[in-house]
């Protein structure tokens, strides 16, 4: 499971009613892959009204732009693009994703999602497969790495019994 941090900010996301996919390391240590990671990935739906549940959120754990030392807070603007906003907060760094690459937005994963149960709420995490084609797409040194601890971990789900 994620770091206590991380599971504060994915509460506070599923408690303002936040629509989001789980997606990245934290997707995969959900999923069981015995891996670390130490943000947040996820992509929201890109409505008014989700991005402003959102934005509460976002204020509420001092959410500033990460690569920027002004102090910039994120604005619905940056959320109802199709970039990517990669932010500090103090839950621990959150990267919230418009879309994946072109296309691959929160419409497009929804069918490529497991639900996990947390306690009383519902979390939507990216499956493991779409998962591993993802970071093979991705192709970078850290997706490349990670690789082989997903699909062992792919394998070893398959094996077990229904």
């Amino acid at each position: 499971m994620p770091t206590p941090r991380l599971e504060s900010l994915i509460d506070r996301l599923t408690a303002e009613g936040v629509e989001f996919v789980i997606i990245g390391g934290a997707a995969a240590m959900i999923q069981g892959a015995p891996v670390l990671t130490l943000d947040l990935d996820i992509v929201h739906r890109r409505t008014a009204e989700n991005v402003a549940r959102l934005l509460r959120v976002l204020t509420a754990v001092s959410a500033r732009l990460r690569a920027d030392r002004r102090n910039i807070v994120p604005t619905d603007a940056m959320l109802l693009g199709r970039g990517h906003v990669l932010l500090d907060t103090a839950e621990g760094p959150l990267d919230v994703l418009c879309e994946i690459g072109e296309g691959q937005d929160y419409e497009w994963l929804l069918p490529r999602v497991d639900t996990i149960e947390r306690g009383a709420t519902i979390v939507r995490v990216v499956d493991l497969p779409t998962l591993i084609a993802l970071k093979t797409a991705a192709g970078r040194p850290k997706d490349r790495v990670m690789l082989p601890v997903l699909l062992a971990t792919l394998d070893e789900r398959n094996r077990e019994p229904r």
